[in-house]
């Protein structure tokens, strides 16, 4: 099929393929990003909560640091930035290197947040029964903030996934990117910008709904807590 002269409907259903192979892109860097940010947000979260000195200082300055600049410039900074130093990453682990340190930072701030709101009666009394602080930060303060983050966490999968999208400025083939070279091959702009905006849609729409049912299976009754979400 000749989709520079196909209907609108045959050209949406031809370019369909190459758009879900940028979406897998799209999937591989939110779903790697999100998890990676997670595993650096719980020490971040952590020193911040129950340090002080030098390596809380630390912890501030990087959460401020990527919460306080556009995640462009960021990725930025690791794509070029870095080659000045003689480090050269590829423009795939670039893209996730700063998509990951960028959620760690927000993630961090959910999960602090979190922690806060757990009752310090808790880590007392699983200290007077003989747990050490961090056997009863991972046994009885971590569970519950987990599940009290869980609504700003699920906003963050969300967002991920539409965040993603700046990678495009390095050429990652990711959805967006794949849809601005069919634009720039075919020249149908409408039909290509209208089927990638669907995409994002339905797939927003199944995390979010996903997300809620794991927020309500896990929610505690009675308690919840306030922490920051990005702005759309």
């Amino acid at each position: 099929m000749n989709l520079s002269e196909a209907g609108t409907l045959e050209f949406m259903w031809g370019i369909l393929p190459e758009l879900l192979k940028g979406l897998e892109v799209t999937l591989q860097l939110t779903v790697t990003s999100l998890i990676a940010g997670l595993v650096l947000a719980v020490p971040v979260s952590m020193v911040r909560t129950y340090t002080k000195g030098p390596l809380n200082w630390l912890a501030t300055a990087y959460v401020e640091l990527f919460r306080g600049t556009p995640l462009l410039l960021q990725l930025f900074i690791v794509y070029y930035g870095l080659t000045e130093t003689g480090i050269v990453l590829d423009r795939f682990l670039s893209a996730w290197l700063a998509l990951t340190l960028n959620s760690a930072a927000y993630q961090s701030e959910y999960i602090r947040g979190a922690i806060l709101a757990v009752s310090e009666g808790q880590l007392t009394a699983a200290r007077a029964v003989g747990m050490r602080t961090i056997q009863a930060f991972r046994w009885v303060v971590f569970p519950q903030a987990l599940r009290l983050a869980l609504p700003a966490w699920s906003n963050e999968v969300a967002y991920m996934v539409k965040y993603v999208s700046v990678v495009f400025m390095i050429a990652v083939q990711e959805l967006f990117t794949r849809g601005q070279g069919i634009i720039s091959k075919y020249f149908r702009l409408w039909p290509t910008i209208i089927e990638v905006a669907l995409i994002y849609i339905v797939v927003v729409y199944v995390i979010t709904r996903g997300m809620d049912y794991v927020e309500h299976r896990f929610r505690i009754p009675g308690l919840e807590t306030r922490t920051e979400r990005r702005e759309a």
